[in-house]
């Protein structure tokens, strides 16, 4: 490949050089060069790290794929993960541009606007200015296929019907939203005391338990039951948990501000509606 590079770019240098008398400005040759070779191949590729959600994983991914006829010089790399492992790895100074959570409390916590009772270090991270929300998504209880230990709703894991089910840990999105629900059906303690609940450390750990059965049920995103194609037997409503909102910002330290800000918003476009509602998310009401 070097050996071809090398020879494009003599090629395309002595061909300038011919047709301008042996004159030809640096600056001629560089853009003969880059127009022989194509976007970026002779110019510099910004990398652009996108820290998300891990219920975002199949969107963003191809989303990423789709931004590069939308600027080829530009490369989305996206980390997936639960949101509060994401939000650590920002607090700690991994490198990262954007950050897209699963529920508010994770971006509050990096926001100095945010509450102090969310914030209590006052940290100061992220770009207020570009911060909105991005999409909503569903809380949802799913089963393995087959549904083997019958159970048909939220109201039925208080019943002898649950062995064991899978849960988020408490500090991800998902797992806050799981424990809401149990909490506001007064079964939590019931469950918990009874050795009938296991955890898993993001979304998509909780997925490949009930994909391989290994629990009756668990609590997910309908997103995710839906890239699983899982049978989903229940849907939290509002009076159950809070509504499942991915607010999305720039970091204050990228050094990547006009091409993270260009990013954002055309996630917030038209074309990228179209990927997120395939998926099963909704656009976020600003």
């Amino acid at each position: 490949m070097k050996k071809r590079c090398g020879f494009i770019t003599a090629a395309v240098l002595a061909a300038v050089l011919s047709g301008c008398g042996g004159n030809a400005s640096k600056g001629a040759v560089q853009e003969r060069i880059a127009e022989e070779e194509g976007p970026g191949a002779g110019g510099e590729r910004t990398e652009l790290v996108v820290f998300a959600a891990a219920s975002l994983t199949e969107s963003l991914t191809e989303i990423g794929n789709m931004y590069k006829d939308v600027r080829p010089d530009v490369e989305i790399v996206c980390t997936f993960d639960s949101s509060g492992t994401l939000k650590t790895q920002i607090e700690e100074g991994a490198d990262c541009d954007i950050f897209i959570s699963a529920a508010q409390k994770q971006m509050d916590q990096l926001d100095i606007t945010g509450s102090p009772e969310e914030n209590p270090r006052r940290l100061d991270l992220i770009d207020g200015d570009t911060r909105f929300n991005l999409v909503e998504n569903r809380v949802v209880l799913a089963v393995p296929d087959g549904n083997p230990a019958g159970i048909e709703s939220f109201e039925d894991l208080g019943t002898d019907k649950l062995n064991l089910m899978c849960l988020g840990n408490e500090d991800v999105p998902v797992g806050a939203y799981s424990l809401e629900i149990l909490s506001n059906l007064g079964i939590l303690d019931k469950l918990a005391a009874a050795s009938r609940l296991t955890y898993g450390s993001n979304v998509k750990e909780v997925t490949t338990q009930v994909k391989e059965a290994s629990v009756d049920c668990g609590i997910i995103y309908a997103t995710d039951a839906f890239s699983a194609g899982f049978t989903v037997v229940d849907w939290a409503d509002r009076d159950q948990c809070r509504q499942a909102v991915y607010p999305a910002a720039v970091l204050k330290a990228s050094q990547n501000q006009e091409e993270a800000r260009a990013f954002l918003d055309y996630l917030a476009g038209g074309d990228c509606r179209a990927v997120f509602e395939a998926a099963g998310f909704s656009m976020a009401k600003q």
